[in-house]
């Protein structure tokens, strides 16, 4: 059986208060994702969803633990080699998007792919942005395209390097109910398509429930069941 493609052990993070306080936020014995594995990880409120991914993702790093991302531990690595990783081995769909307002759909997939260890694909960047159904709005600016279409190349954007695992944030938090579907079976079906792993964290129940495997953050974040009492 091959190894997790994301495996979180004894991993520890707290935060300083004003006062000089420690508040733990991640205590977590063990978390694995299996490479194109999907799931849905929800969480109320204040649980650690977004630490959790920044951990992940190696924006943050634990106070302790190992954080392995398709074998490299990224708790042992400087912030340098931290954002490389990244950058090659994880996508990100962020809840407000954070595409760039002055380049256009195809330059935004093309700034992502400048980032990681290849050369800039143009091709395969038009390519990604035709499966999301965006090979007529190409040379727009996110202006120029509705909520709906921006969040579609943001989707574009996270496949951009061939990553093991796309995570979203809240992805479909900033879109109304009538297209929050589309944005789920979007990102289900271009990550199944890819072969790419899908961690969702969310907090709307009709979203995790269509995912073969839901967490509450609750059930193995230690600190998050402290919180919650």
């Amino acid at each position: 059986m091959p190894p997790p493609v994301i495996q979180l052990e004894k991993v520890r993070k707290s935060f300083a208060m004003p006062g000089g306080e420690r508040v733990d936020v991640l205590d977590i014995d063990t978390f694995a994702v299996a490479a194109g594995e999907h799931l849905a990880l929800e969480g109320q409120s204040g649980s650690g969803k977004s630490t959790l991914l920044n951990v992940i993702s190696g924006i943050t790093r634990p106070d302790a633990g190992r954080v392995v991302v398709d074998g490299i531990d990224l708790a042992r690595l400087d912030e340098a080699r931290r954002d490389r990783v990244r950058a090659d081995k994880l996508g990100m769909v962020f809840q407000s998007f954070n595409l760039l307002p002055g380049f256009t759909a195809l330059e935004n997939v093309l700034v992502a792919m400048a980032f990681g260890s290849e050369r800039p694909d143009r091709a395969r960047a038009m390519a990604l942005l035709a499966a999301v159904d965006l090979g007529h709005r190409l040379h727009h600016r996110p202006a120029e395209l509705s909520t709906g279409q921006q969040q579609r190349v943001a989707v574009a954007r996270a496949l951009a390097n061939r990553p093991r695992v796309v995570l979203a944030d809240e992805p479909t938090a900033s879109i109304d109910a009538a297209h929050q579907q589309q944005v789920i079976d979007l990102l289900r079906t271009t990550c199944t398509q890819h072969g790419v792993a899908l961690v969702v964290v969310t907090h709307a129940p009709e979203v995790s429930a269509q995912f073969p495997r839901r967490l509450r953050l609750e059930d193995f974040n230690r600190a998050a069941a402290v919180h919650q009492r």
